[in-house]
């Protein structure tokens, strides 16, 4: 009788030796034959295409989802006393640190970030602040978010004079 290692040996052996004659088999066919080296090329091709396709769609579905998560922030509205943004402000901030620590949950993050910046007095002063302290990948979803709304002014406001307002009288 023969014995188990005897076949499993011969059976490994099998494999590996047909794994071998494919190989080179498909080797040649390459080197020997125009059209399969091309239709190897074309499919290389087309998946490349698709993959880029695919990329694509994803990267337009995520900003459109962006884009309708701004939306829905701007049509609740923000508050507008004093009082109220600050603490609107400091809620938001805080559930953005919250969320940002689980990676799945960016874009809510990074929203309320946006909340955040929206009723901050000094935007620009803050995207400093969240450049050094969110993280990028949430940083990121939050810079698509403030491309896009354009009534969000980031320019820093000078907190010192401003010459223009204070009349010359008398210096001309």
């Amino acid at each position: 009788m023969v014995q188990p290692s005897t076949v499993v040996t011969a059976s490994v052996a099998s494999v590996a030796a047909a794994a071998v004659a494919y190989a080179v088999y498909f080797d040649h066919r390459r080197r020997s034959r125009v059209d399969f080296r091309r239709n190897l090329r074309r499919n290389e091709r087309r998946q490349a295409r698709t993959e880029k396709e695919e990329a694509d769609m994803s990267t337009r579905l995520r900003r459109d989802a962006i884009k309708a998560r701004v939306d829905e922030a701007k049509d609740e509205g923000f508050p507008s006393g004093v009082e109220e943004r600050e603490a609107f402000f400091n809620e938001q901030v805080n559930t953005g640190e919250i969320l940002s620590t689980d990676p799945s949950m960016a874009v809510e993050s990074a929203l309320a970030f946006y909340k955040g910046l929206k009723v901050y007095p000094a935007p620009g002063d803050l995207i400093k602040i969240y450049d050094s302290t969110v993280p990028k990948p949430i940083l990121d979803v939050l810079a698509e978010m403030i491309a896009y709304d354009s009534s969000l002014d980031i320019r820093s406001r000078s907190s010192g004079i401003d010459l223009e307002d204070i009349p010359n009288v008398g210096l001309d």
